[in-house]
């Protein structure tokens, strides 16, 4: 069958197409996957170019497809289930028990570019009804990250105000789940054009961070404070967010896009009495509880383009330049 690898890390084109040996069958407790789709992420990119990473890894942490057979002691998946991955599929519910990701497919074991997979049956969690496995697949992460944000952890409600940076993958699942609780929207960018497609998910109100440096005053005195930021810039952008957060709020730290560290202003902090806690994706629980909810909404992920395959090198290319608003996908 057929896999993406990294044959030659540290390289300007590490990525080759090969052919590697079929799975088989699944052993008790497993299931065997034909995939059909995967999403990009950041921490993808940063994988594939890292001069460190295995010759023959197997790329991608995103995954979509059909369950073809189950192995014995299986209960919850069956075969011709539409399915997606599982990011940590060592955390299958209550509090998260690590800091790091040595289970999590595409990162340490092999991912999700390649045609089938046999693994634990942890490793996947049913679809929503009608969706493609390549929109399946952006849940993974992108879905499952700012699910746990906005509705687990954030326990966004009606009247609340949520502040969302930028128009990616998160933060375009970030809006619609805040819009779905009934919460009024706020979202930042640099780009008129993506602020244009966040104001048709439903955001009530954009701000231009090029033409608002000073954009957290700006969303204060828009709203009279967040009560939920989902910050996914990191270290360059956490200040202004907490100006923007209400008193009392809570801040969802997930991206690391403008710094891993940097000065923070805890004064501002403490005073405000603000809750900053950090987001890394959520527990197979989570995920059940997020396709249970899609079910019974008309919430679609923001699919800026789709490529094939083989096409991964391209696709991460066009991912790099960060002109996409929603997800970059594949499907096979």
């Amino acid at each position: 069958m057929r896999a993406i690898v990294v044959q030659r890390p540290g390289t300007t084109n590490p990525l080759e197409v090969v052919n590697v040996p079929d799975p088989g069958d699944p052993r008790p407790g497993e299931v065997r996957v034909r995939l059909h789709g995967s999403s990009l992420n950041f921490h993808d990119g940063l994988v594939i170019g890292d001069p460190n990473t295995a010759v023959g890894h197997v790329p991608l942490a995103d995954g979509g497809g059909v369950v073809e057979a189950v192995g014995a002691g299986v209960i919850d998946l069956s075969e011709g289930d539409e399915v997606f991955a599982v990011f940590t599929p060592g955390w299958v519910d209550g509090t998260p028990t690590r800091d790091g990701f040595p289970s999590t497919p595409g990162i340490g074991p092999p991912g999700y570019a390649q045609d089938v997979v046999v693994v634990p049956a942890s490793h996947f969690t049913r679809a929503p009804r009608g969706w493609s496995a390549h929109e399946a697949a952006t849940l993974t992460v992108a879905g499952l990250t700012a699910w746990r944000a906005v509705i687990a952890e954030g326990q966004v409600k009606p009247g609340d105000v949520v502040l969302v940076l930028g128009t990616g993958g998160v933060a375009t699942f970030a809006v619609q789940f805040a819009k779905m609780a009934g919460a009024t929207v706020v979202i930042t960018s640099s780009s008129e054009a993506k602020l244009e497609n966040a104001k048709a998910l439903g955001a009530d109100h954009l701000v231009n961070y090029r033409e608002v440096p000073e954009w957290g005053r700006r969303v204060a005195e828009l709203t009279g404070g967040a009560d939920l930021v989902v910050e996914l810039g990191g270290s360059g952008t956490l200040p202004q967010s907490i100006d923007a957060a209400r008193v009392g709020a809570q801040i969802s730290l997930i991206g690391v896009l403008e710094g891993t560290s940097g000065a923070i202003p805890t004064g501002a902090l403490t005073m405000k009495q603000l809750r900053l806690h950090g987001i890394v994706v959520g527990s197979r629980r989570h995920q059940q509880d997020m396709v249970r909810a899609l079910q019974e909404s008309d919430v679609r992920p923001v699919v800026d383009r789709t490529f094939v395959l083989d096409e991964l090198p391209t696709a991460l290319d066009y991912f790099r330049t960060a002109q996409h608003v929603g997800k970059v996908t594949l499907s096979w």
